[in-house]
């Protein structure tokens, strides 16, 4: 067995690597200082090819700066999560129509047609119909700071750095964020991760999950990012600014300060505050547009597509709606914590918050005026069944014999680097978006299908990853 480290100092990488062998059985064990880790086990088909396998493992690595260490000596960098007292409101309570209990605080939330997807600080994410019915489990390694999605690819960050594809049975590790990035929100557009942190930086990771560029902003504590075709928002203690997807700094707006979080539509950003607004930002010049002003600090904020109407969620457990002028419509209790994040959809309010619940609130107009008189429906509590199964990362996959329909591709050595290519015919010499910790030298894999991404230059591999032997 030989185990190595790579840690740098003052901040960068930190990060483990093991190989064991017994027999013809290669054990390969990796991940960040202090954590379990992933594991990965292949058989050959002698001893001697096994123990040159795992030597040729370790000289990678060696090569790139890992040296032998002893387990344990190192620790495991902090993580800051966020902590906030959130304290229950005066406002007349909102019409929500079901609440999910998931175990702890939540600030991951993603809502589409089909259903709701919550994730929490324990490491847990559920799904959710509409009606609330819950009905799919994972269970990640590390707490959740936000779900994100990017077409059809489903994402989790999570306080370890890694971010989990979701959109298929079983979570797959997508992208490894540098263990000095402590990260505080993430945003994803078209394969390419945006990264704010506690530091106030920005990142961008491209989809081979390798750093694009990265800038320091002037304030810290940065919770917002959005990521567009364009360009990538970032807001933190000392404003917002709008950086081109080259790194190229456009703008910068000082005066909305204290950013607690961030959304967009096609043409604006919205930033909730700590002074206890939201700010309307054009994307072309920062310019404020509008401002939207509530009672306390603003965790979270939505809109209505195109911007019609603005949700904001506040410190005291308040929900807020507002006309796109700024004029304040209403202001509701959610009866279960303040919303650490939210999203309309469909009439309907979604929130995630400090008491960990998922809950649907009816934001039509006529259930909104019966609660501001005072008249509420009974509202759902929804359990997830006991038998209801959590099913964890994992880097094993399932084999097959015969393409039958699906796309072919292989894995390649491309100097230091393994890269993934479609074999299938019909398609362009081009990358393919792939999970590192299946990437194996000569393997071929079988994919539902391959699909370009929107800028071109690279495919995106859909649905469920299967090894072809």
């Amino acid at each position: 067995m030989t185990y190595l480290e790579l840690s740098e100092d003052g901040g960068g990488a930190h990060k483990f690597y093991e190989a064991a062998v017994s027999g013809t059985q290669v054990t390969i064990t990796y991940g960040r200082i202090g954590e379990a880790g992933q594991t990965r086990v292949t058989d050959f088909p002698t001893a001697e090819k096994a123990q040159a396998a795992a030597a040729k493992k370790i000289g990678e690595k060696v090569r790139k700066g890992y040296a032998p260490a002893v387990r344990g000596m190192r620790q495991r960098r902090p993580v800051t999560r966020r902590t906030i007292v959130s304290t229950r409101s005066t406002a007349r309570q909102a019409p929500v129509l079901w609440r999910f209990d998931s175990g702890s605080a939540a600030f991951g939330i993603f809502v589409d047609e089909e259903r709701c997807w919550v994730g929490n600080q324990r490491g847990d994410v559920y799904t959710v119909t509409h009606s609330g019915t819950v009905n799919s489990r994972f269970r990640l390694p590390e707490g959740v700071k936000c779900i994100v999605a990017d077409d059809f690819w489903i994402y989790a960050g999570c306080d370890d750095g890694t971010v989990y594809d979701l959109s298929g049975k079983v979570p797959r590790a997508a992208y490894e964020i540098a263990a000095d990035v402590d990260i505080y929100w993430l945003d994803i557009h078209d394969g390419v991760l945006g990264v704010s942190d506690r530091a106030g930086r920005i990142t961008t990771i491209d989809y081979e999950d390798e750093l694009q560029w990265a800038r320091k902003g002037r304030g810290d504590s940065a919770w917002m990012v959005r990521c567009d075709e364009d360009a990538v928002y970032h807001g933190h203690s000392d404003g917002v600014a709008r950086y081109d997807a080259d790194g190229t700094l456009v703008w910068q707006t000082p005066e909305v300060r204290d950013v607690l979080f961030g959304w967009q539509e096609r043409d604006a950003v919205y930033a909730g505050t700590a002074r206890r607004t939201v700010h309307r930002l054009a994307k072309s010049d920062g310019r404020v547009e509008a401002v939207y002003r509530c009672d306390g600090p603003v965790y979270s904020c939505a809109t209505s597509p195109g911007g019609r109407y603005v949700f904001a969620g506040d410190s005291h457990s308040s929900v807020y709606c507002f006309a796109a002028s700024g004029e304040r419509l209403w202001k509701l209790g959610t009866g279960c914590g303040s919303a650490f994040s939210m999203q309309f959809f469909d009439e309907r309010l979604y929130i995630v918050t400090t008491d960990g619940s998922l809950a649907c609130i009816d934001a039509s107009e006529a259930a909104i005026a019966a609660a501001c008189e005072g008249s509420v429906p009974e509202r759902v509590d929804v359990k997830a069944a006991a038998s209801l199964a959590a099913v964890e990362p994992s880097a094993v996959l399932e084999t097959v014999t015969h393409p039958g329909d699906g796309v072919v591709v292989e894995c390649v050595r491309e100097g230091e680097r393994l890269r993934v290519h479609v074999v299938s015919p019909g398609y362009e010499s081009w990358n393919v978006q792939f999970p590192k910790a299946v990437r194996e030298a000569g393997a071929r894999y079988l994919v539902e299908d391959v699909r370009p991404s929107g800028r071109g230059g690279f495919y995106r591999a859909y649905g469920e990853i299967r090894r072809l032997v």
